[in-house]
């Protein structure tokens, strides 16, 4: 009988370790699930192509907006199903006489909206999934796709995590303001030392990395989206719309020519 039992406290010993394991191997999986959502950053491997002038045959766009132009070079390599349905609403017309919907205080501004209270027209372009990339971030003059929805497991809805989607509406980055202790916070907090030196050189959202897809780069016409994000405005809801109607004419998908640039500036 005490052999008996011994052999049923073996059992019983047994059962927990198995069981304490699978818990460990579900929550590893589970967190696996919730890091699925984020990128792991490797310093040595970044190459920060953002700060890289545009070079010929590299895809582009071109924004006129009633307050001005301006021109982003496209990144189809980071973020291709992005890229894609952004340049193929471009192609379509789609982002003709569109809203600028929010302009927020001089750090960014958000548009694209074919309805003036900055929603699309339907679903069909909004469940594009979020990509994010170690060599892209959200400096000044940063173009980002706006995150539309979440789809959560029921694991993720109770540890975080999900799968994210974005869509047609865009977000052009402007700057918050870069103070020295801001700086210096930056520095000891940033997972690359070039990358902190870079936002402090050029500006930008530190906030915003790794939260949304960025497209494009702003090379040409800084000076409309620092205009666009410092727009007065009246606040309605999630969005400070701007007091008067600013609108997007017109987005042509080209290519870059360094002699068509140098002509412009010229």
């Amino acid at each position: 009988m005490i052999r008996g039992n011994k052999v049923v406290r073996l059992i019983l010993i047994f059962t927990l370790i198995m069981g304490v394991t699978s818990l460990v191997v579900m929550l590893a999986g589970m967190m696996k699930e919730r890091n699925s959502s984020y990128i792991t950053i490797v310093p040595e491997e970044m190459e920060l192509v953002q700060l890289e002038a545009p070079k010929d045959g590299d895809p582009i766009a071109i924004v006129e907006t009633t307050i001005g132009e301006f021109r982003f070079v496209l990144y189809p390599e980071y973020s291709p199903n992005t890229v894609k349905n952004f340049t193929e609403l471009a192609e379509q017309g789609y982002y003709d006489n569109t809203y600028v919907f929010h302009s927020e205080s001089g750090v960014y501004s958000a548009a694209g909206a074919p309805n003036k209270d900055g929603s699309a027209k339907d679903n069909s372009h909004e469940l594009v999934e979020r990509e994010l990339h170690q060599n892209l971030w959200p400096f000044k003059g940063a173009v980002m796709a706006m995150n539309t929805t979440i789809k959560q497991s029921f694991t993720e809805k109770i540890i975080g995590g999900g799968t994210y989607y974005n869509g047609s509406r865009f977000m052009l980055v402007n700057t918050v303001t870069f103070d020295d202790a801001f700086k210096e916070e930056l520095k000891a907090y940033s997972e690359s030392q070039e990358l902190a030196e870079a936002f402090i050189e050029k500006g930008g959202v530190p906030n915003f990395s790794q939260q949304m897809t960025v497209i494009g780069q702003t090379y040409s016409g800084i000076d409309v989206v620092e205009k666009l994000a410092s727009l007065e405005t009246n606040n309605v809801g999630n969005y400070k719309f701007p007091a008067e109607d600013v609108m997007i004419n017109s987005v042509k998908i080209s290519t870059y020519s360094s002699e068509d640039d140098s002509s412009k500036r010229n």
